[in-house]
């Protein structure tokens, strides 16, 4: 039920932030998810020396209200856009935060190369923890500069390498266009090339065009699977000679949302995702989903009560 469906998005106040807020308003009015707008905070773990070589003791309030004006900033920012918009300040590490309540939440939106923002809060340290750890799909918005904005996402790619992470990261890649309406491109990167490529050792002998050959055909088969009961998403595809984190990330300059497994080992290709995850997301232009191994929807969930912020407000 898209009642049931929620955008989960952390703030800090930084510019980033707020596009990770414009960034999920707009996914969830394209399948009539809620957006939940949320911001952490905890008491740095030192104490400020006092002119009278006493200490000072951090007044908590200030801190609060801090976090309150951060909060209101993004929802005054989400309204008005045609999505049910909750929030919630929550006490504790951000990165941990957002981590826990990515169990109960469909996506969760951070901004990367945070700074300047609530209390000195870097959200470089959240978007790496939150990708790495989340227990849904997980998306890490750049700030933008220059030209067109994130969204509407009209191009979207996706890396595959034949392990399970990346079937995952597949199929979610096919929903993700279906809810947009864009164009789905599969990439599985070979790094035959000579020099330090992970197949340089492959001896001369080894017909290296059977190799793209042969991930052709795996990477056909993974589309196959993952767009059943997608009629309407056509997917291209290509099997690239390259290192797949440098490919992801220069595919990123010309699509809108690159999306990749949390990691992956074995498949047609053996490489592995964690590390090409890693990379795009340190070197992506555009927005980048990191879908974990095991995801909300598939979890069995026997009994589960826990109270989400959204359920409260």
């Amino acid at each position: 039920m898209a009642e049931d469906k929620v955008v989960l998005v952390g703030v800090d106040g930084s510019p980033e932030s707020l596009e990770a807020v414009d960034w999920a308003v707009d996914r969830a009015a394209c399948s009539g998810w809620r957006v939940h707008i949320l911001c952490a905070y905890s008491l740095p773990s030192f104490t400020t020396a006092s002119l009278d070589g006493g200490y000072a003791a951090l007044d908590d309030s200030a801190v609060r209200s801090g976090a309150e004006a951060v909060v209101n900033e993004a929802v005054a920012r989400a309204q008005g856009r045609g999505v049910t918009v909750t929030s919630s300040l929550e006490t504790g590490d951000p990165a941990g935060v957002l981590v826990d309540l990515s169990e109960d939440a469909s996506l969760a939106v951070v901004g990367t190369r945070g700074g300047g923002g609530f209390a000195d809060r870097l959200l470089g340290t959240v978007s790496s923890a939150l990708p790495a750890h989340s227990h849904c799909p997980a998306v890490v918005v750049p700030r933008h500069t220059e030209g067109s904005a994130f969204t509407p996402v009209r191009r979207i790619v996706v890396g595959v390498d034949g392990s399970d992470s990346a079937r995952k990261a597949l199929r979610w890649a096919v929903r993700e266009a279906e809810a947009w309406g864009a164009e789905l491109t599969a990439i599985a990167a070979v790094p035959m090339a000579s020099g330090a490529g992970a197949l340089a050792w492959l001896p001369a002998a080894v017909d290296r065009e059977q190799v793209l050959t042969d991930v052709r055909s795996g990477l056909d088969r993974a589309i196959a699977e993952a767009t059943e009961g997608h009629p309407d998403v056509v997917v291209r595809r290509h099997a690239l000679d390259g290192n797949a984190a440098e490919l992801m990330s220069e595919f990123s300059t010309a699509v809108d949302l690159v999306v990749v497994g949390s990691r992956g080992r074995g498949g047609f290709s053996g490489l592995l995702l964690g590390s090409v995850s890693q990379g795009v997301l340190s070197h992506a232009s555009c927005p980048v989903m990191v879908v974990p191994a095991r995801t909300r929807e598939e979890d069995v969930r026997v009994g589960r009560t826990q109270t989400t912020p959204w359920s409260r407000a």
